[in-house]
């Protein structure tokens, strides 16, 4: 179970596994990494938000007025005023764990420079690897499958969540514009009426999807509100309500504390002093 501070989880229940959570509703965790790192904040009439790093070669789309499900759009570039190299989809259900992973990872490769967040997955490298991707979930137990001759899938152990991934050659305008890229992660019992998706397109680096399939297979549940059921899948998500932390245990010292505070008095009533005029102090109004 997670150790958070119970002031400071958002939710009254964990929600496991958490490929069945969905999104939070709240933008803040998935900008913030980038915010972070002073990337130009600006919102367009309809309320919809861009962050644009300062090279211009990495930008995002925080779009609830979008004309599409497509919530957070992801691009970089290698010319600021060229076509995307990459591009990274999640759509308004995908869990804002997973958008945040993805954002902190390029947050990290952005620091590192364009040899790092445009680096093209690469067969055979150390670190650019696309079985990169798939292997935090494979140590979880998601099976491999061949659904299609020209597609690769990992499934999840409940059956709930699949990873897939295109082989062949792929337009990158599609890629870019639809759910027919070379990664495609959803959740659900069908990828055409997904729980939630994601999709990345061809040359997205390696170690930023590892990001995501890692956050996708952490075994911690998720916090999300009961009531507030378009959170998780709440038919087949399992719940836990979250519990205020027990109290401390009592050291030694409170121990002998509460004994003492619970002794009788040391002098019986009736050998208290009492005041009088003879008495050396006088009470307040009266005389010596």
């Amino acid at each position: 179970m997670p150790h958070d501070d119970h002031d400071t989880i958002d939710g009254d229940v964990y929600v496991s596994p958490r490929h069945l959570a969905r999104s939070t509703a709240v933008s803040d965790p998935g900008l913030d990494p980038l915010r972070d790192l002073g990337w130009d904040l600006h919102h367009d009439h309809l309320g919809n938000a861009y962050l644009t790093a300062p090279d211009g070669k990495a930008r995002l789309g925080y779009l609830p007025e979008g004309d599409d499900d497509g919530l957070w759009r992801i691009n970089a570039y290698k010319d600021a005023f060229g076509p995307p190299a990459w591009g990274v989809c999640f759509n308004d259900s995908a869990p804002t764990e997973f958008v945040t992973a993805f954002t902190t990872a390029l947050a990290e490769a952005y620091r590192q420079g364009p040899d790092r967040y445009l680096a093209r997955p690469l067969a055979g490298s150390t670190d650019r690897d696309p079985f990169q991707v798939v292997d935090p979930l494979i140590n979880r137990g998601w099976r491999f499958d061949r659904p299609h001759l020209r597609t690769f899938a990992i499934t999840a152990p409940d059956g709930l969540a699949t990873l897939e991934y295109t082989t062949g050659d792929l337009d990158p305008a599609i890629e870019l514009d639809t759910r027919d890229a070379r990664w495609h992660l959803w959740a659900g019992t069908s990828s055409a009426r997904p729980y939630w998706y994601a999709t990345a397109s061809t040359d997205t680096p390696a170690a930023l999807l590892r990001a995501v399939t890692e956050a996708v297979a952490d075994p911690a549940p998720l916090p999300r509100w009961r009531d507030d059921t378009s959170s998780y899948v709440k038919d087949y998500a399992q719940t836990s309500p979250i519990h205020p932390p027990s109290p401390p245990t009592p050291t030694p010292l409170d121990v002998r504390r509460a004994a003492a505070s619970r002794r009788p008095a040391a002098l019986p009533a009736a050998s208290v002093p009492r005041w009088s005029t003879t008495s050396r102090h006088a009470l307040p109004g009266q005389r010596r």
